[in-house]
């Protein structure tokens, strides 16, 4: 009777396969609806470069995850995580190195080089270089702690500061020092926008670093807030949009190799450029707002970060003895350790980044 009631259970599980294909289908449904209703003609249709790029990171995966399976680049599994990771200890890491290049040349392609397209590009392949770095340590060194976190943040900030910079250089002040809200709301930043831009671009890079901790979680919820940026910007700001849809298809097509059970992460690589790309077309398009919401998911897994030590330090201050405020953080590690199978948490992620895509365009035509 146990083993019935146990193979009933197994049954009722999805598979990794179709809450991604789910996904995808879906993502691929609602990005044609738009080129539909709204007449798009091909040089400036969402849906091409997105398949594009889909299909682009599963033809050069197909190649690349047996090269990095070859060179022995296995992940290396946190002794404190979940003790149901232990097992994927082994599994191909540094999957960013075929997630990027994909995206960033048919951004470019497709936006016919545009400047500020070229820009996105730049920085998300800064990020994704000083995430390759400490994935290349963690290899090197044969532990689970890659650079130092001091020497991480510094090289961040370089990448942050000299984005800023050229932005303060190049682009219209004006446009930018005032930000676009909801409801037709302005808020006038002027100088303020510089510390903003860097808090935006260190805080969102880091964020969706916290996030990719299970088996299709980053990639999935990263392809879906990176098309709700899309969907926020197009058609007002056709070539952005664009770059946006290109680095989405790229990560959907990731979903190929990195759903449950995963043949490769992501690593620092991809995690630390997903969140540059979001950064950057949010910054350039101003759209903060919109990055406020179809990001929700990558905030909130920094707040049970910042909870979560901050709990625990005071509580050590108070009591003497540490407590901690879930049962481990970031959040999904809390719904695991609850009970939640990684595929469950997975979906649940899933469904609610796309109901802040549609929160998100609901205020946008407000």
């Amino acid at each position: 009777m146990v083993d019935t009631g146990l193979r009933i259970r197994k049954r009722r599980l999805p598979s990794g396969q179709n809450v991604s294909l789910s996904l995808a289908l879906s993502i691929i449904l609602l990005v044609l609806g738009i080129d539909i209703s709204l007449n798009v003609n091909l040089t400036y249709s969402l849906l091409i470069p997105l398949f594009v790029c889909v299909l682009g990171v599963i033809a050069l995966g197909s190649v690349a995850v047996p090269i990095l399976r070859q060179l022995k680049t296995g992940q290396i599994v946190r002794e404190d995580g979940p003790q149901a990771h232990l097992k994927k200890a082994g599994t191909p890491t540094m999957g960013g190195i075929f997630i990027m290049p994909v995206g960033i040349v048919a951004a470019l392609v497709f936006s016919g080089f545009e400047p500020r397209v070229a820009a996105c590009c730049v920085l998300t392949l800064a990020f994704g270089l000083v995430g390759w770095l400490d994935d290349w340590q963690i290899l090197r060194r044969h532990s689970n702690k890659g650079i130092s976190p001091k020497t991480k943040l510094a090289l961040q900030a370089i990448c942050a500061i000299a984005f800023c910079t050229w932005m303060g250089l190049t682009q219209d002040w004006q446009s930018f020092s005032t930000i676009n809200l909801p409801l037709h709301l302005v808020l006038p930043l002027g100088i303020l926008f510089c510390p903003l831009a860097l808090f935006v671009i260190m805080g969102t890079t880091n964020a969706t670093n916290l996030t990719d901790g299970l088996d299709g979680l980053a990639g999935g919820t990263g392809a879906i807030a990176l098309l709700g940026m899309a969907m926020l910007l197009f058609p007002e700001q056709p070539q952005l949009a664009i770059f946006s849809a290109c680095m989405s298809g790229s990560y959907l097509g990731f979903l190929w190799f990195n759903r449950n059970p995963a043949n490769v992460f992501m690593g620092d690589t991809g995690s630390l450029a997903l969140g540059g790309a979001l950064a950057a077309v949010a910054l350039l398009g101003n759209m903060l707002w919109g990055l406020l919401i179809v990001g929700a998911i990558f905030v909130w897994e920094s707040i049970s970060v910042i909870a979560q030590v901050s709990y625990f330090k005071a509580t050590k201050r108070s009591t003497g003895v540490g407590q901690r405020l879930f049962k481990m953080a970031p959040f999904h590690h809390h719904l695991e350790l609850s009970g939640w199978h990684e595929i469950h948490v997975v979906r649940a992620f899933y469904i609610v980044g796309v109901m802040l895509v549609v929160l998100a365009l609901m205020l946008k035509f407000l």
